[in-house]
Parts: C-alpha cells; structure tokens; sequence
C-alpha cells in the first residue's frame, strides 16, 4: 500500500508547477537479491545451530547455545532495519518556482539559536552561529534570530552585541561573495586568497575584523568582567548586578536589531535582521525543563516580537552552510498540493573536525544516508532535536486535516505599533519562571511537537 501511495505521489509531483519532487532510491532488484541471500544465510546458520546442538552434559554446550542466541539476535536486528532499507525515498526542491512565484509572499522566518554555559559552550562558538544564520539568503525583514541563554551570562549578551555590530560588515560581505559556510570562524579557516586576486583587501579586512572581535571577547572573558565604558555603550548590561548568577536570575529580553526599524541598515544600506537575547528567569525552587523549557519560552516571547510562521531550531555549536536552506525547507511548506500535509521539515548535520577515516563513525553517515531516507519511504524519520523547521501553527496544537490549507502569511498590527522598549518589558513575563505554573505549558502544549509528527505523518528528510 505505501508503495503505490508512493507511486502516485512520485507522478503527482512531477506535474509542472510542483515546488519538489520524491523520487526512489535506485538498485533496487540489487537489494531485494541482498535481502535474500542474507535471509536464506540465516535460516542455513540457524538450522545448523539447532540440528547441531551438544546434548546435555556434552562439553562446549552452553558455548554453543551463547552462540546460537546472538545469531538470533543478530537476525531479529537485521529483520528490523530491513524494513528500513526496503524503499529509500529522496526529494528535490525547485527553489526557481519558489523565487519565481512567491517572492513578494515568503513566511516570516524565527531562528532558535539555545546555549547553556559560556565555559561549556564559550561565547565565540555562539555568536558564530548567529552570524551564519544572519547570511542565509532570504528577505532581512521577515527573517529573526533569538539567543536563548540559559546560563544568564554577562559575557554571552555582550558577545551577542558585539556580532550584531559585526553582522552589518558580515552579512553584506556572505552576500557579495556568494559565502557558503557563513560561520566567520569556519570560513577563514578554510578559505584563503591570493595576493593577486582582485577580492583579498576585502578578504583580509573581513578577516581583521573578526579576529578583532575575537580577540576582545576572548579578553573580555579572561579579565572576568565588563569594563565600565563598555557598559556605557548599551542599557542592556545593567539587568545584571552583583546577585545575579547562572542558576539565580531576573528574565531579560533584549531586542540589539530591531527589524522593523528603517535605520537598522547594515554598512551597505540594506536591511538587518531582527537579532534577540532572551536569558528566561531562573530560580533554584523552580524545575525549568532544560533546553525544552528554553524553547517554550522563545515560543511565547517571539510570537509577540515577529511572530514567524516558520521556526528553525538550532544548537549553538552548529552553523549553516546552505545559504538557500530556508528556501528548500519552504519548497515543502508552500508546495499547492501537498504542503499543508508537512509539519516540519528535518536537516542533516554535518560534522567537522572528525578523524580521517571517522573510526569511530561520529558522522553518523548509517543514519543520515541509510536509516532516514529509508523511513522516509515508511512514512518519514523521527525528529532528531535539532536542523529542523516547524510550523508555529503546529508547535501551538494545531490540527491536521486534509481539508486546511494553511496560511503561512502572519500579520500583527499591534506588533508594528509597539516600540522596543515596551515589548521588551511586556515579554519578559513570558519567560518567568512562573509563567508555566497551574496552566498547560510543559504539560500538553510542549509536547504538541511529537503529537503534530503522530496527526501529520510525514517528515522530509532533504537528500541535498
């Protein structure tokens, strides 16, 4: 039955006009051969276990028997990850038709970006995903990044601060050059330019200009303290004071760009995106969910400050390296036919710093090449925490049904209306420790995310 579902879904989607495509994996007489040789390999090892048993009392019996129930095991587990092989399912977008159509009517996009500790997880590593982020191409203004910090870190807010001014010379300079790992640090550690080339002034004073801002914060966060004159520079840093630590803290809710302003411009007259810190309150009487919690509360505050219809949730030590990957996550979304059907729309990570050969198979390459595209084919993988873009509507408990299309365009007037410094205040009960007490936060609107996989049924695994 899912193989005609699927067939038909291949022809459907081939029509023109389609924003992506689903196609099958190749070989597939080849595997079903495997898949035979391998079933009729077990049965003859089993029947030679069985009808080569010690009898009691004979010596090397319960060897025998050990070995005999792991190759039981061994076939149970290969049974199960059969199914998974059976039917790998690939799919394509055609981001032209998305430019070509919807252009003037792309969703508001709100990146999650959640860090825990500056010692664990240092301040530079953040703010390298934030700038990556920044870069993705897409319309600044309907595009939103939050830090959420849960340690409450001093240094975290002014790292942030000190990117959101970088940002203007970065953003602009991705965008000239066509930069694909967006991540400052990654890029000029991998790139490099010749003399002669007509791009390296540009070239190294980028490069100057993040290893001065490098350098600071690194120095910032040796000396252990914010200078005065720093502080003197943003109203921010006055939320923290003496008393204030990790586990034992005030909310606060900083807007450094704010998108809707007509001067947030970086250094080439454009737009910014809208750039957020949020450290939630925290209390040591108050049991606050870890990362989970995080995300509830960027739910409720961005909702109130851009109200994206899509959310991106990102790790802090990870980046983006597609600059068009929103693009291909609403080829989905937006598809006339079929894209209300999609709840969220899932990202492989991948990984640097591994070992030559990965020996120890931290690439997860099984997983990301073999497992997903498979499931997909059953009905779509599981959702792995992180790369992933949502639907708000579906995160807030909305319903599947064949007969709602939704509407991904979101406008809020009062949001417009509303200046920086009131809608900071007004969000910062939202990310009160209090706030999920004696109401159906943490208990059933959090775990809309897993209902909407079970109601939608589908996930899409991008093969890109």
């Amino acid at each position: 039955m899912r193989t005609e579902e699927l067939r038909s879904e291949v022809e459907m989607e081939r029509k023109e006009g389609c924003l992506f495509e689903v196609r099958r994996g190749k070989g597939r007489p080849w595997w079903w051969l495997y898949a035979a040789s391998m079933l009729l390999g077990l049965h003859l090892i089993w029947a030679y276990r069985v009808s080569h048993m010690p009898v009691a009392g004979e010596k090397g019996r319960w060897a025998w028997m050990a070995m005999f129930a792991t190759e039981l095991w061994f076939g149970f587990y290969w049974f199960i990850t059969f199914s998974v092989r059976w039917n790998p399912t690939y799919r394509y977008t055609f981001k032209d038709r998305l430019s070509h159509r919807y252009e003037d009517k792309l969703p508001g996009v709100d990146v999650f970006i959640c860090t825990a500790d500056p010692i664990i997880e240092p301040p530079i590593i953040a703010i390298n995903t934030v700038l990556s982020v920044l870069a993705y191409d897409y319309p600044p203004e309907k595009l939103s990044v939050y830090l959420s910090d849960d340690g409450g870190s001093i240094f975290t807010f002014y790292a942030l601060l000190e990117a959101s001014q970088f940002a203007k010379s970065w953003v602009p300079f991705c965008r000239k050059f066509n930069v694909q790992h967006m991540s400052p640090a990654i890029f000029f550690s991998k790139s490099s330019i010749s003399v002669h080339d007509s791009r390296f002034s540009e070239w190294t004073t980028m490069k100057k200009l993040y290893k001065d801002m490098e350098c600071r914060i690194d120095a910032t966060m040796k000396q252990g303290y914010i200078l005065k004159e720093i502080k003197a520079k943003h109203e921010g840093f006055l939320e923290w004071s003496f008393k204030s630590t990790s586990k034992d803290h005030q909310a606060i809710v900083k807007i450094l760009i704010d998108g809707r302003d007509q001067n947030a411009r970086d250094f080439e007259g454009f737009a910014m995106p809208t750039i957020v810190y949020m450290a939630r309150e925290k209390h040591p009487k108050y049991q606050l969910n870890f990362k989970a919690g995080a995300l509830n509360a960027l739910l409720r505050i961005s909702e109130q400050i851009s109200n994206g219809s899509i959310i991106l949730t990102i790790d802090c030590d990870m980046c983006a390296n597609n600059v068009e990957s929103i693009r291909d996550a609403l080829c989905f979304f937006m598809d006339e036919e079929r894209g209300h059907e999609y709840a969220f729309v899932q990202f492989p990570h991948n990984f640097e710093n591994l070992t030559q050969q990965d020996l120890y198979a931290s690439s997860f390459k099984m997983i990301h090449k073999v497992y997903f595209p498979g499931l997909d084919g059953l009905g779509g993988p599981m959702y792995t925490g992180s790369c992933c873009f949502h639907r708000r509507d579906c995160l807030n408990g909305r319903k599947y049904s064949e007969l709602n299309k939704i509407e991904l365009k979101r406008e809020n007037p009062k949001i417009q209306e509303t200046n920086m410094s009131t809608l900071e205040e007004r969000t910062k009960n939202l990310a009160s420790c209090s706030y999920e007490e004696n109401t159906q936060w943490g208990k059933e609107v959090c775990m809309h995310t897993y209902l909407c996989i079970l109601k939608y049924g589908f996930e899409v695994w991008m093969s890109c």
